[in-house]
């Protein structure tokens, strides 16, 4: 049985650091890749990063230079951990986040979501 666990998270002040992980375990199909998405009350759901599975990784504009993603793999055992380092926050960065686990064709599992709050 699939399970996504998400841990990190918490409140900082501005500039400071929080990571986030995102836990993929018990899959029988083919792992595809995990990526980070945020909501805030009022806007769209918006990605953040993510780590492809050609191992290529990517980030939004606006967390560029701040945001590291790394990956742990397994390849013996169905499981992958994805971290979100999340370096100079600011408050424009408080929301949930949540991962997203993509197996083939297209099946996805979200995590249960960290909030993420920074004050200025």
């Amino acid at each position: 049985q699939v399970q996504v666990a998400q841990s990190g998270g918490g409140s900082v002040q501005a500039g400071g650091s929080l990571r986030l992980a995102c836990t993929a375990s018990g899959y029988t199909w083919c792992f595809v890749e995990i990526s980070w998405y945020r909501h805030t009350p009022g806007k769209e759901r918006e990605f953040v990063s993510g780590i492809d599975n050609d191992g290529r990784s990517s980030y939004a504009d606006s967390v560029k230079g701040r945001f590291a993603v790394s990956q742990d793999s397994s390849q013996h055992v169905s499981r992958n951990t994805q971290y979100l380092q999340m370096n100079t926050l600011k408050p424009e960065d408080t929301a949930m986040y949540y991962c997203k686990v993509r197996f083939c064709q297209n099946r996805d599992y979200w995590g249960q979501g960290s909030q993420v709050t920074v004050s200025s």
